[in-house]
């Protein structure tokens, strides 16, 4: 029987998702959880890959099992994680759907403070006096809806089958305090490190070191910029993955950052 895990992490203490040999990795940690608590091997299979140290508040992996999965089953696997990861549900699901290849659409959130505060700085990038033309900033972002070929923005872009990515939403909020904001980009896929990559370039855009015209060149031309500078990972979270027959609210809130639009005001 196939079941969906709906679950969280924060990704600070891992080298990204997919299981690698050399590193530690979030599914090599919780299928060695679930194989303990079941006592029998298991293989999982994530929605995504998301990169080195970058965090999920929703993240949905799939795993077949011969026999039902008890209550019981829940708490031992959630007693079992570490601190940093959390299962919220367990859903059994008919014939075979796909984390990964089901998923119609990915979003993302990228939080950023303006100050120096203990407690952001493990969730949340930190950009202290960031001096942004707004305007300028807005012009760069709404391009993004216009394009598709996200080669520029993409390391290794080689490797890909395609670097195509169908973007529905880009934009940018402001907390009412005005000292955080928040990038939020939606899509059917994203490439490695193309949405750090983004806000790099578009904070250059927004502090006057790169033109709107410039950012826009490297979407119609295809050409990697010369310097490729990612924002850091910890601000990075995959927020919300929907399927034609799953859709889940988030059910994280943290530190200061709130996954909803209340208390945040659009650019």
């Amino acid at each position: 029987m196939r079941y969906f895990f709906h679950i969280g992490y924060r990704g600070a203490n891992y080298h990204g998702w997919q299981r690698n040999a050399a590193v530690i990795s979030l599914q090599q940690v919780i299928e060695e959880k679930i194989s303990q608590v079941l006592k029998i091997a298991v293989t999982i299979n994530g929605c995504g890959r998301t990169d080195a140290h970058v965090n999920a508040s929703q993240y949905f992996f799939h795993a077949d099992f011969k026999t039902k999965l008890n209550e019981n089953f829940f708490f031992l696997l959630n007693q079992n994680l570490p601190d940093d990861i959390a299962v919220f549900d367990i859903i059994p699901m008919d014939a075979l759907p796909h984390a990964r290849f089901d998923a119609i659409q990915r979003r993302y959130d990228y939080f950023i403070h303006t100050y120096k505060d203990p407690f952001l700085s493990i969730c949340s990038s930190q950009f202290l006096d960031l001096d942004l033309d707004f305007d300028k900033l807005r012009q760069a972002t709404l391009l993004l809806t216009k394009y598709s070929d996200y080669r520029s923005f993409c390391t290794s872009p080689d490797k890909n089958t395609h670097t195509i990515c169908d973007v529905a939403e880009a934009r940018w909020l402001i907390k009412t305090n005005g000292k955080q904001m928040r990038f939020q980009i939606s899509s059917n896929r994203f490439l490695r490190k193309m949405i750090r990559i983004i806000i790099g370039q578009l904070i250059k855009v927004g502090t006057g070191k790169l033109s709107v015209a410039d950012f826009e060149n490297h979407l119609i031309n295809k050409e990697t910029p010369k310097v490729l500078s990612a924002a850091p990972p910890q601000g990075l979270y995959l927020s919300k993955v929907t399927y034609p027959y799953l859709d889940l609210e988030p059910k994280t809130q943290f530190m200061g950052l709130d996954f909803g639009d209340d208390g945040w005001e659009r650019l």
